[in-house]
């Protein structure tokens, strides 16, 4: 399986109705990436059929200027990663790669779709100070992964670096990682409803608006009207 195959299949997909679809996706503004022309559907299922590929023909497909097909690497790793047969050597691979290559990983869809299996995952069991490095970044799509991988810690009941990155992001510049951060405390506050409600608590009065809607989303009507009332009076 190579990279040449792959785009040559996604070729016999290619629609011009799906051209015009990126821009409302894709919010890197490189002046690089372009549009290929085919389905997330699409994309999604051949990357499935040809997700044994190596990480040296992955590396290829991050090197296109293609959107479409940098999101096919994309998943191609994370199928990877979420399968239980991939050694710990290869998911150490996939982790390394992910990080190496994040430039090519410069929109919120790329870190969505991967972050969690790829980064998230194989963090459960060791340290997890890349994420606060990463939190710390200059570039904004290696912070929406902060805060994005911790939904494998999520899931796990482990709630800690979410709240403890989410603080570090809070007052975040760009408004994608702030719909992350609210979406991830969110997540979060499933788990622990008091650390969510701690957090608002604590940045209810100047954290960004994405942040707050995304934050409070799933409370229940007396507790949101609760956290708005106090925010209206900031």
């Amino acid at each position: 399986m190579t990279a040449g195959q792959f785009i040559e299949k996604l070729s016999t997909f290619r629609n011009e109705k799906e051209i015009d679809k990126v821009d409302k996706f894709f919010k890197g503004n490189d002046g690089i990436t372009k549009p290929f022309g085919v389905k997330f559907g699409d994309v999604f299922k051949i990357a499935k059929a040809f997700s044994a590929m190596s990480l040296e023909e992955i590396n290829k497909l991050l090197d296109s200027d293609f959107y479409e097909v940098r999101m096919g690497a994309v998943s191609i790793m994370d199928f990877q990663a979420g399968n239980k047969k991939t050694s710990e050597e290869k998911k150490k691979e996939l982790f390394d790669l992910y990080l190496k290559r994040h430039d090519r990983l410069n929109n919120w869809d790329f870190v969505d779709r991967a972050a969690r299996n790829v980064i998230g995952e194989y963090l459960i069991d060791k340290p997890r100070d890349i994420l606060y490095q990463l939190a710390e970044s200059e570039n904004p799509w290696e912070r929406r992964t902060a805060v994005v991988s911790t939904h494998a810690f999520i899931r796990k009941n482990d709630t800690e670096d979410t709240f403890n990155i989410a603080e570090i992001l809070v007052h975040d510049p760009n408004e994608l990682v702030n719909k992350a951060v609210g979406s991830w405390v969110r997540e979060a506050g499933k788990k622990n409803p008091r650390r969510l409600h701690h957090f608002l608590d604590q940045y209810i009065k100047t954290m960004p608006a994405a942040t707050f809607s995304y934050a409070i989303e799933k409370l229940d009507a007396d507790t949101k009207k609760h956290y708005k009332d106090l925010r209206k009076k900031a």
